[in-house]
This record gives structure tokens, sequence and C-alpha cells, in this order.
């Protein structure tokens, strides 16, 4: 089956052509406008499409667990005309100083992080390399929806590519559950919800929870 790794190595190629624009654009550019400018960090990254609403006025450094992706990205960064760092790294290990970022995103990337102490750690690290008053948006796929009813919480979901199928590890949270993992490992949650469609940010989508959480000045 190979690790989630191994299995992100192998979707790379394709996953750039299908998942070419932001995943969340809408929030993301909502995020861009609240931060305005500042060190971000993209956890969590993938070839890097979820950049683009901060491209103009952030210094910003990209973490993926996958070199494939990570290759991928350099890409995508020579086409759309911008630079971020890239890193490959761990969530629950992150090659970061403390108090490096005033920001930082994580989109569909918690969700991958298998076992509760080792997203426990990976919470954990992501305040540690937060700024004082630092903001993270983060979002992971909902439990609740209507596709996995009456399935189990960890699972692995096929990601075909060509002949053939790959599976990715995924926790699927529930809402009360990321907002208890959060506070305990310290943030503020600012807001917590469902995502909004793609191309109609007045309709929730309920396949994406997200957050915006706060690291306190103490």
């Amino acid at each position: 089956m190979g690790t989630n790794r191994e299995v992100f190595d192998r979707i790379a190629p394709t996953w750039y052509g299908v998942r070419h624009w932001p995943l969340l654009q809408h929030e993301l550019e909502e995020m861009a406008q609240r931060w305005q400018r500042g060190r971000l960090v993209n956890l969590g990254c993938g070839h890097g499409a979820d950049f683009l609403p901060f491209r103009r006025r952030f210094d910003m450094v990209g973490l993926d667990h996958s070199r494939g992706m990570l290759c991928e990205g350099r890409k995508y960064m020579a086409k759309h005309e911008f630079h971020a760092a890239l890193v490959e790294g761990d969530l629950s290990h992150l090659p970061f100083s403390d108090c490096s970022f005033d920001y930082a995103i994580a989109v569909a990337s918690y969700h991958h992080v298998e076992g509760e102490a080792s997203r426990t750690t990976a919470i954990n690290e992501l305040i540690r390399v937060l700024r004082p008053a630092g903001e993270a948006f983060l979002s992971v796929w909902n439990y609740e929806q209507p596709r996995f009813k009456g399935t189990s919480r960890d699972q692995f979901v096929p990601w075909r590519s060509g002949s053939t199928t790959l599976n990715r590890y995924y926790h699927l949270f529930e809402i009360d559950e990321l907002e208890y993992v959060l506070t305990q490992g310290g943030f503020k949650i600012m807001r917590i919800g469902f995502g909004t469609r793609p191309g109609d940010p007045s309709t929730q989508d309920v396949r994406n929870i997200c957050a915006l959480v706060k690291k306190p000045l103490g």
C-alpha cells in the first residue's frame, strides 16, 4: 500500500493538473486581506496552489513531506511567477525555530496525520513556530459529510492515477473534535465552521471544516 509520503510522490504529476487553483480560494483571499503582509508558512503545501492569494505581499515558505509534490511546486512557481522557499519535512516535527512565522495556512493537511498522539504533536508544533499573536488558517475533511456516513473515522481514500488506484490515509474530523484539539494545543479559536463552495462563497461546503486560530500573547 505504501506510506502517505510514497503515495503523494506518485500522485504528484497528476495532482498538478487536477488541483491547479486554491482549494478554498475565497477563504484564502480573505486571509490575505486580513493579514496584509508578513512571514507565512504553508504546511502541507503540495505543489503550491494555495500560495496564490499571498504571492504579492508575503515572505513565503512551504513545507511538504512529499519530494514529488515539491518538485511540482517549483514548476508551479515558475509558471505563476512567484517565489517561496520549499522545505521537505513532517508536520509533527517542523524544521523551523520557535516563533518563526507571523501566519500559517494548512489546507487539507492535518487529516493526513496518522494517530491521535501525532496529530496532537503536529498542533503543538504549529503553535510553537508561530510568533505571539500569530494566526493560522487550517482545513480538514468533515466526518459528517454524507459520503462517509456509517464509515470509520480513519480510512484510506482512493485516488485513480491511470489504471492504478492509490490509497491515501485520512482521519475524518468532527467540528467538536477539531475545536478540542486546537484549544488543548493552546490556540484561541477566532472562527470555526464549514468552508464555502468553489465559485459560490454564499453556499456552505460541508466537506471541509475550516478554522481560524490565534496564538496568545503570553
